[in-house]
């Protein structure tokens, strides 16, 4: 197999057309190794920043989930897809060159803030133990209940008007979890003119943004040299360090638990060479480990 790249996480810009899965078996190849994940799904029509794990480093995925994303998007008035997307066909249209700017403006600012938000029917989550948009299409009405999420920025950036249709450029930053294309759903239903989403694009997943996310073009020039942020540079963007002595750090190799420091966790635990030897998070007395990541 040859060389075989190190541990750590890459910031990749997405190109549209592409699933998650698909960029992860091309970093696959790129990186010689089978030992690749990625930390939140993006829609094959969006763009933007996808975090990839390699090796050792997929075990610090599930801290990147859950962080908060920022996105650019474009939602188009008017017009409700089956998918709530460009990718979904056209199953209701209504005439919303009248609707007013404040409106829409109202419209989005109700979507902001703590909200309970109903994901889109044509999507990944599972119901009854099959995925929702499998269900929809072989002909089934999917019921999905709403889940609390949080969209703590919604600014508009441009209002364009064409005819009977109304593009709306918008900037999101919400939690893990939150469908952009079902606030263009929402705002579309309460307006009366229906709405979905013909444009997206991450610009952010917690700390990792565009200006450091990588083309696969770009990746394949530096193959199989892929990852740009080796494990503890990883973990001290998105969790809290504590420094390790040697004694400590043999201690937690064996998943040993070392004494508590006072530190909201989870947090990384770098060792005395500055390698990250595992996350833990505190109980009482003692911070146990989550993951153990240095060999014992």
């Amino acid at each position: 197999m040859g060389v075989v790249t190190g541990d750590g996480l890459i910031v990749v810009d997405k190109p549209g057309g592409m699933t998650s899965h698909d960029v992860v078996s091309r970093v696959r190849r790129l990186a010689r190794t089978r030992r690749v994940g990625h930390g939140g799904t993006l829609d094959p029509m969006a763009t933007g920043v996808l975090i990839i794990g390699v090796n050792k480093a997929t075990r610090l995925l599930t801290y990147v989930i859950g962080a908060s994303k920022s996105y650019a998007a474009t939602i188009r008035l008017g017009q409700s897809t089956v998918t709530d997307d460009a990718e979904g066909e056209i199953v209701a249209t209504a005439p919303a060159g009248e609707v007013a700017e404040d409106a829409i403006q109202a419209a989005l600012a109700a979507q902001t803030g703590e909200i309970d938000q109903v994901p889109s029917a044509v999507s990944a989550i599972k119901i009854d133990g099959q995925r929702a948009y499998k269900r929809v299409r072989g002909g089934e009405e999917v019921a999905i209940p709403a889940r609390r999420v949080t969209i703590s920025r919604l600014d508009v950036l441009d209002i364009r008007r064409h005819d009977e249709v109304v593009d709306v450029d918008v900037d999101v930053t919400c939690s893990s979890g939150t469908y952009i294309r079902a606030i263009a759903r929402d705002v579309g239903v309460a307006l009366g003119v229906g709405g979905h989403l013909t444009a997206l694009r991450r610009t952010a997943v917690g700390g990792f943004t565009l200006a450091e996310a990588r083309t696969l073009e770009q990746l394949e020039e530096v193959s199989p040299d892929v990852v740009n942020l080796p494990m503890a540079d990883a973990a001290r963007r998105f969790l809290p360090t504590r420094d390790a002595t040697a004694d400590e750090a043999r201690t937690l190799s064996h998943g040993g638990p070392l004494v508590a420091a006072g530190i909201v966790g989870p947090y990384a635990v770098l060792g005395p060479a500055g390698d990250l030897l595992a996350v833990v998070s505190e109980h009482g007395a003692k911070a146990k480990p989550e993951i153990v990541l240095a060999a014992s």
